[in-house]
């Protein structure tokens, strides 16, 4: 289920702790952007459950990216557009929906930014999550990782108060 732990900077990240030793009362299911796989919604769904008979609360995430700004100030030109929030927004709801029909409760929302980091983190906060689900890509090694999107779960899991559970992605599946 988790993805090799990389080795960032030399040192490997610590894997999560065991979810049987976790008091979980609400899960954060997030996403810089991309789908938001059958199998992220399974971990969430399990970890939600992993507490005996109470079962906790999941909150969906995603990010509509925001690809930069001139001279300090967003343009309009690098906003997401309303295909970008509808599509977002779309991920978001098919796996509120997934998350309900396994009897758990859910809500979710987008948010557009141009840190995904730091908006995860603040919503897992504000939520007052547990734990962390991502989808993850293959991890990549040293400073070439720290500038692509697509590792942003990795930066998530290093700044992360609370545990972060990697999900590998697959391109091919959705909720």
């Amino acid at each position: 289920m988790n993805v090799p732990l990389p080795r960032i900077g030399g040192r490997q990240l610590a894997p999560p702790p065991d979810p049987s030793t976790l008091e979980i009362r609400r899960v954060l299911i997030a996403s810089e952007g991309r789908p938001i796989s059958r199998r992220v919604i399974d971990c969430a769904a399990g970890l939600a459950t992993s507490g005996g008979g109470r079962k906790a609360s999941v909150h969906v995430f995603s990010v509509a990216r925001i690809y930069g700004t001139s001279l300090g100030m967003p343009m309009p030109g690098l906003l997401p557009t309303r295909q970008e929030w509808d599509a977002q927004r779309e991920l978001v709801a098919d796996a509120v929906r997934a998350l309900k029909r396994r009897g758990l409760r859910s809500e979710g929302h987008v948010v557009a930014t141009r840190n995904a980091t730091k908006n995860i983190l603040k919503t897992a906060q504000k939520h007052y999550c547990d734990v962390i689900v991502m989808a993850a890509d293959p991890p990549r090694h040293g400073l070439l990782g720290d500038f692509m999107w697509s590792q942003e779960a990795y930066r998530v899991q290093r700044k992360s108060p609370v545990p972060v559970y990697l999900v590998e992605h697959r391109h091919a599946e959705r909720a």
